[in-house]
């Protein structure tokens, strides 16, 4: 069995479920709630000039959001990566960091021109555990879908 199936499959311990319980409890933070929802509901980049207008920005009033919500999952899913937690209960019980880089899949390859390191570590997840894979690619249905209903003429 490889080992990243053997380490997708290992039962979670109270250790991975304290880990869940505090990620959940850091993303109650008042500040992280507001960059939360500014990111999922209201940044809807159409091109890689309007995310890095953003992104690369440290004048624009949104750009700490930005950093905060997109370094906060890049670490949770460090932290699956390097066996931290389980893969399986943190992807059981996370789907955001997988919205995200849905959200910005059809920029991604642009983004990752300018910053190779983007969302890599999400990308690393996904690409490793079958679970991952499958949470992404429903996710990234239903943001599509949604991308859609916000174009002009819809």
């Amino acid at each position: 069995m490889a080992a990243e199936t053997l380490m997708e499959r290992m039962l979670a311990t109270p250790a991975d479920a304290e880990i869940i319980l505090k990620l959940y409890q850091l993303r109650t933070e008042a500040l992280m709630r507001q960059a939360r929802a500014w990111i999922t509901g209201e940044f809807w980049p159409n091109s890689a000039e309007e995310f890095f207008a953003v992104a690369t920005n440290p004048a624009d009033p949104h750009n700490a959001y930005f950093r905060q919500v997109i370094t906060y999952w890049e670490m949770a899913a460090a932290m699956v990566l390097h066996g931290a937690v389980s893969a399986e209960l943190f992807v059981d019980c996370n789907g955001e960091g997988f919205f995200l880089l849905a959200k910005f899949a059809h920029i991604l390859d642009a983004i990752r021109e300018k910053n190779p390191m983007f969302m890599t570590k999400t990308s690393e997840l996904v690409n490793r555990f079958t679970a991952a894979a499958a949470r992404y690619e429903a996710v990234l249905k239903s943001v599509e879908a949604r991308r859609q209903s916000l174009q002009p003429g819809r």
